[in-house]
């Protein structure tokens, strides 16, 4: 029987994908170029219609904010502070509205405003479906933060709240909630604009830099909760080749966000949040914890074969619900 892409899902295509490219190189979202005067990240998103955005939720000036945002986020959650520029590619059906394209940009031009780079260049095409592809390109700094650098001792640290996005985007498209909750206006905008123009953490990363105690080197292990936050940690820990244990109780949530513990899946694996989840040593996960009001310590790595648990030694779970595939 012939397999399909279906039939291995993301995970394992990705698996597959790695003999073509350099050990390691595969286990972040973006590439390291080392170039004789400085050393550059980069990193590519294809955002497909009706997969990924949608005018049915968002306008077009939200889809373009929303493309260059998420590919910041990649490069924030590797280390990079300083983004250059961008190059994008479109695919778009012959009658789409050119105000529409416009519009587009100037999402695109919003969001370089507030967190750097310009559009260097890109393509076009004629297609069936709209599609987004974006390259960015930031400088390497430090720390070079990378999903495999965690070590058994370290904090896991995240940045801020999770399960808005996810919350927003069952809002916009009128889907049942996990319960029937009384939610507040306030939340309820916060939700839909985290899902509609997410904010990558380039406070945090500064905030990161900037408290690192002289005494200990600039290892550390981060990605974003783009996937959601169980599934940002699991990426650690198989790159890491090691375990974590969370603690329930630490896991921040928002200050209006329902009680009923049938909503943590949502907060737990609902993704698109884009905050830094990072694995560091204890005195730098304590340090930042201090100086950025939004950051907490929620758990813990420790040896053992990749898997995470909660603090009783109960295994995490996926939920199957909320996590995105993307075949």
């Amino acid at each position: 029987m012939t397999t399909t892409i279906k039939d291995l899902g993301e995970i394992e295509l990705l698996n597959r994908l790695k003999k073509y490219m350099s050990c390691g190189q595969i286990d972040d979202d973006v590439a390291e170029i080392n170039t004789k005067n400085k050393s550059l990240l980069i990193n590519t998103d294809l955002l497909v219609e009706k997969i990924h955005f949608s005018d049915e939720i968002s306008n077009a000036k939200d889809i373009g904010w929303k493309c260059i945002t998420t590919n910041i986020s990649d490069l924030i959650c590797s280390g990079s502070e300083n983004i250059t520029s961008f190059t994008v590619g479109l695919v778009l059906p012959p009658n789409t509205h050119w105000k529409w394209v416009e519009n587009l940009y100037e999402g695109m031009l919003e969001a370089m405003q507030e967190f750097g780079g310009e559009i260097i260049g890109g393509d076009c095409s004629s297609g069936e479906t709209k599609m987004i592809s974006i390259t960015a390109i930031g400088e390497m700094n430090l720390p070079r933060l990378h999903r495999g650098n965690a070590l058994p001792g370290d904090y896991i640290v995240s940045t801020g709240f999770h399960g808005l996005s996810r919350l927003g985007l069952a809002l916009l498209t009128s889907q049942k909630l996990p319960s029937e909750a009384q939610l507040s206006p306030e939340l309820i905008n916060r939700a839909i604009n985290a899902h509609k123009r997410p904010y990558p953490a380039l406070e945090a990363l500064k905030a990161l830099i900037a408290c690192k105690p002289e005494s200990i080197s600039w290892r550390a292990a981060g990605t974003d909760s783009s996937d959601g936050l169980i599934e940002s940690i699991r990426g650690i820990c198989q790159a890491s080749n090691c375990q974590a244990v969370l603690s329930k109780t630490s896991i921040l949530k928002d200050t209006d966000w329902p009680k009923d513990d049938i909503w943590d899946e949502w907060l737990l694996n609902g993704g698109e949040d884009y905050e830094l989840i990072l694995s560091l040593p204890k005195e730098w996960a304590k340090s930042l914890s201090n100086k950025l009001k939004s950051a907490k310590i929620i758990g813990f790595i420790k040896e053992g074969k990749p898997n995470i648990f909660w603090d009783n030694l109960e295994k995490t779970k996926i939920g199957q619900s909320s996590l995105f595939r993307h075949f």
